[in-house]
């Protein structure tokens, strides 16, 4: 029932761009916080950016000024824009939804792969 698929990512030199989408299904999407996390190979998994029910946005310092989290609430899609793309922003993104009350634990995507590289 509830599914989160993302799509967009894929190779890109260093100072590149490259955005994120992920569509969400099987909930109410406009009542939940949308989050991206990034995982790099040999680190643990981190939130690089989230974005509440209200459109508030956090993100890492790592991201900070480079990336912009946005959510289309008409077509349940999330979107993660990511410029100035360095080799350590290469990681697995997945899509996360949380709903305090009707999904503590949350739903995640399956993830799509970017690799900055020259």
């Amino acid at each position: 029932q509830v599914q989160l698929v993302e799509s967009g990512g894929g190779l890109v030199q260093p100072g590149g761009s490259l955005r994120l989408s992920c569509a969400a299904s099987g909930f109410t999407f406009s009542s939940y916080a949308m989050s991206w996390y990034r995982q790099a190979p040999g680190k643990e998994r981190e939130l690089a950016a989230s974005i509440s029910s209200a459109g508030n946005t956090n993100y890492a310092d790592s991201v900070k000024g480079r990336f912009t989290i946005s959510r289309d609430n008409a077509k349940n899609t999330v979107y993660l824009q990511m410029n100035s793309l360095k080799p350590e922003d290469t990681a697995v993104y997945s899509c996360n939804a949380r709903h305090p009350q009707t999904a503590p634990r949350g739903y995640w995507g399956q993830g799509t792969q970017v690799t900055v590289s020259s």
